[in-house]
């Protein structure tokens, strides 16, 4: 009988001698599973890799049960939430900049996670646009550069 994502998550962290609460919420079709805990900065670990690590170990649990399972994203204290938010303000900063100066600018090396979030910060923007290497690296540069202008007749 297989168990359900919060279970394993609270069975996970409770072997790790983690004390916490786990909330379970959905959002465009994705369930996130909000933990707080009171050691919030060792669960996240360094730039969220704990946390990152966890959410990895948690899905692949979840497919080994059932291939088909659902992934399930897994935050501490919304932390998640805020470094996407900071990471976008940041990347809108640097645009203000390719928009003045028209030259280009990289930003530094990501994961896919965070490489989507810019993508699709910038997506419908007319004047610029992000740009990704196509190398095989697992960490990549997104570079932010103005969109060339279709020639006036």
């Amino acid at each position: 009988m297989s168990q359900n994502p919060k279970d394993i998550l609270d069975t996970m962290l409770g072997y790790l001698g983690f004390i916490c609460e786990i909330k379970e919420f959905e959002h465009d079709g994705l369930a996130t599973l909000q933990i707080y805990t009171s050691e919030r900065e060792r669960l996240i670990g360094r730039h969220g890799e704990t946390m990152e690590d966890i959410q990895f170990l948690l899905n692949r649990l979840l497919q080994a049960q059932d291939k088909d399972a659902p992934r399930v994203q897994v935050d501490v204290e919304h932390y998640r939430e805020m470094r996407e938010d900071t990471l976008v303000q940041k990347a809108k900063q640097l645009a203000e900049l390719v928009r003045k100066t028209g030259r280009p600018f990289h930003l530094e090396p990501m994961n896919a996670y965070d490489r989507r979030i810019i993508h699709n910060a910038f997506k419908d923007d007319p004047e610029v646009m992000t740009w990704s290497p196509p190398d095989d690296a697992r960490v990549k540069r997104i570079t932010l550069k103005r969109r060339t202008q279709p020639p006036q007749r």
